[in-house]
């Protein structure tokens, strides 16, 4: 779900448009700050164990968005009384109720 919603996200913005991401998915942040997924399209989107990476058409698509920003991925702390990770959380709650009430007038 991270990985769709994030997706999503950056499919709303228009091109060339610095965005920064908050997110408390290590695995998100962090495929595109330690750049896993240079490694992955090197193994043939294969992980390290050699399997095929999971939501692949999911991670083409955020990589392809990612090109399309300048995006700065931030790591916030999840599950928690973290004021940054309830903020994001508001944050998409609002946007996500933008999108149903533009969807449905």
């Amino acid at each position: 779900m991270e990985l769709r919603a994030a997706l999503e996200a950056l499919q709303a913005l228009p091109a060339g448009r610095p965005v920064d991401l908050y997110s408390d998915s290590a695995y998100l942040v962090n495929c595109f700050r330690d750049r896993w997924h240079e490694r992955w399209r090197r193994n043939g989107w294969k992980n390290a164990q050699g399997k095929p990476v999971d939501n692949r058409d999911l991670w083409e698509g955020l990589l392809a968005e990612a090109e399309r920003h300048a995006v700065v991925w931030n790591k916030v702390a999840g599950h928690s009384g973290d004021p940054l990770n309830e903020r994001v959380d508001r944050l998409a709650k609002a946007a996500i109720e933008r999108m149903l009430a533009e969807r449905a007038s």
